[in-house]
């Protein structure tokens, strides 16, 4: 199947999730999103920049993960930087926020002044469809995958981990040279790792 077209599907699946099954997802994959072994493997006591989303168009929210993260991990939104490629900010609810040319919004300081993307620890990325191997339908807009593109030559971290919902899972992904495969993916009711992570 097309990208494009399979993207229009599962897009339209995202959005018609009923609210309630919404928010027990999102609780329980924070559950889930917090037993991970990055997180395991990092010393928790140490801390660490943890890149959340602003969730829209139907996408899982990250309210409860926000919350539960042990103390001296912080919490980061992205920014677009004009370079094309996303910088991230440490955001609490509250602070200030501007939209950016998607209608998404994002902490308002300079994009120059956000951190690059392999100072994060821990990368939490929307998704529209994946597989359980791993691989990650996006938007289509590249942000993430030129972003992290030095993780095809670099280890970990930071971890990339796509998160959304069940519903979201097809049987295969096909992916492209510039797609940045994910070290795992988590929904609300399963945690999938890359054959060479598990």
């Amino acid at each position: 199947m097309l990208r494009k077209t399979l993207r229009a599907q599962l897009r339209e699946v995202r959005r018609s999730l009923p609210a309630a099954q919404r928010i027990a997802a999102a609780d329980a994959l924070a559950q889930r999103l917090l037993a991970l072994p990055m997180l395991a493997q990092t010393d928790r006591s140490a801390g660490g920049y943890v890149a959340g989303y602003w969730a829209m168009d139907g996408e899982i929210g990250l309210h409860a993960l926000q919350l539960g993260l042990p103390k001296g991990w912080i919490y980061c939104l992205p920014i677009l930087h004009p370079d094309g490629t996303l910088r991230f900010a440490p955001w609490h609810p509250g602070d200030s926020l501007v939209t950016n040319r998607y209608g998404i919004p994002e902490p308002d300081i300079s994009p120059d002044a956000a951190l690059r993307a392999d100072a994060m620890t821990l990368v939490l990325l929307p998704l529209v469809g994946f597989d359980a191997h791993c691989h990650r339908l996006g938007m289509g807009g590249g942000w993430y995958d030129r972003s992290f593109a030095f993780r095809n030559t670099q280890p970990a971290p930071p971890w990339l981990v796509g998160v959304g919902f069940a519903a979201q899972q097809t049987d295969a992904i096909a992916h492209e040279y510039w797609d940045i495969r994910m070290d795992a993916i988590c929904c609300e009711s399963a945690t999938y790792f890359r054959e060479d992570h598990a």
